[in-house]
């Protein structure tokens, strides 16, 4: 194997590292990995990435993302969430990530995602029901759906980067 190959590899598998832990900043870790995988394919030819293996992919990175959504949505609704608090926590979170971000060397985005969603779902749901408990209630099942969504969809990408190196290093 020539140096540029080399390279070449340690770029792509450095990619698809970050496209797993990207997941935790809320960026479509799963399609970045797809993405790379896409792009590692077309470079050699297809011929250890084939077809079948990308359209595998393609399935899990939708199927990803639908569960994502799926399941913070669901954990919202179950502790009495309404649409409009969920898109608040959605919103809030992108706020609270983006004035989070310098802090804790860049990890304060993790934490501003969830400070901010349940802060944004707090004062939508508040200024709907005017009562704490159950506002509380529904700002905090947004934080465990939000959670679960997580754990889930980095499972997805956990699947998708052995299928990746299986098929690369076979």
């Amino acid at each position: 194997m020539s140096p540029l190959e080399t390279g070449g590899l340690t770029i792509f598998i450095l990619v698809l590292l970050f496209g797993a832990f990207s997941i935790l900043f809320g960026l479509p870790g799963t399609a970045i990995i797809l993405i790379d995988v896409f792009v590692y394919a077309a470079v050699t030819g297809f011929e250890r990435i084939g077809p079948k293996i990308l359209i595998t992919l393609l399935i899990l990175t939708v199927l990803a993302e639908i569960t994502d959504f799926a399941v913070g949505m669901a954990g919202a609704v179950k502790f009495g969430s309404s649409r409009r608090g969920f898109w608040a926590f959605f919103i809030g979170g992108l706020i609270g990530a983006s004035l989070m971000a310098p802090f804790l060397l860049g990890l304060g985005i993790i934490a501003g995602t969830f400070l901010g969603g349940f802060v944004g779902m707090m004062a939508i749901e508040l200024l709907d029901r005017n009562r704490l408990k159950p506002t509380l209630r529904a700002a905090w099942g947004a934080v465990l759906g939000r959670s679960a969504g997580i754990i889930v969809k980095s499972f997805f990408a956990l699947i998708m980067v052995i299928i990746t190196l299986t098929s690369v290093y076979s």
